[in-house]
């Protein structure tokens, strides 16, 4: 068993039992302690578990949804990549629906200068970056803003995409199965993404493989609505296929 696969198992075990623990890991995977302790850290480091003494537990259990400087805070190389890789899917001339969150707000950063683009988007920290960019056509949507994600929701955002076609959305998600399709735990905010999917000829799925096999409370779109996923390389060779099997095409940065 490969390291990646083998931390994908630790945390998918982590978040059905609420914590793991390290001798018991080791017993199980048939490796040593020291290698579980390895496992551990780099899930810590990628932001999925928090190390407690003898080993670990999800950050769900210490945080119900991670808050946009949290998350921007962490595998910052990670969501540069797919961002880069995103921004090969962004036309020249086109319309594009942003969503808001981390990976979203890299591709932001990573525009050029002389981008000649038409954005909608609903979050406020993408709006603030490209307000005043000579080349770029903003629109912004309304509604109520959390302030956990800093993102317009609701009712008013909904109702404003209901009446636009756009060439590609970028979608971000808090997780992404097989069997699930893409989930979000706040309702308002699976609201204001279904109607991006629904907005867009094309839809594409920026998220870091830590999201891979969560499912939340609300469920906003199928993998057949999808078009693309771009991830990182840590995703699991079976884990893309099964992906792949439910519609899209996924690729790694």
């Amino acid at each position: 068993m490969y390291a990646t696969e083998r931390q994908q198992r630790i945390l998918a075990e982590a978040r059905a039992a609420g914590r793991v623990e390290v001798a018991s890991l080791a017993e199980a995977l048939a490796v040593t302690p020291e290698t579980i302790r390895r496992d551990l850290t780099a899930l810590e480091q990628r932001g999925s578990l928090r190390r407690v003494h003898g080993g670990a537990i999800p950050v769900e259990r210490l945080e119900a949804e991670p808050t946009l400087a949290s998350r921007s805070a962490t595998r910052m190389d990670v969501k540069r990549r797919i961002a880069e890789r995103v921004l090969e899917e962004i036309p020249a001339g086109g319309t594009v629906l942003l969503d808001a969150g981390s990976t979203t707000q890299a591709l932001v950063d990573l525009l050029p200068v002389d981008t000649d683009l038409t954005v909608i988007t609903n979050s406020i920290p993408a709006a603030a970056s490209l307000a005043g960019r000579p080349g770029i056509t903003l629109y912004i949507l309304g509604g109520r803003v959390r302030g956990v994600t800093a993102a317009a929701v609701g009712e008013w955002a909904a109702a404003a995409l209901a009446g636009v076609v756009v060439d590609v959305a970028v979608i971000g998600t808090n997780g992404i199965s097989a069997a699930r399709g893409l989930t979000t735990p706040d309702q308002a905010e699976a609201e204001a993404k279904r109607a991006m999917v629904a907005a867009a000829r094309r839809v594409v799925v920026a998220t870091d493989s830590s999201k891979a096999g969560d499912d939340h409370l609300h469920r906003f779109a199928d993998l057949a609505e999808v078009d693309l996923v771009v991830t990182d390389i840590d995703l699991a060779d079976d884990v893309a296929e099964e992906l792949r099997a439910a519609g899209p095409e996924v690729v790694t940065a």
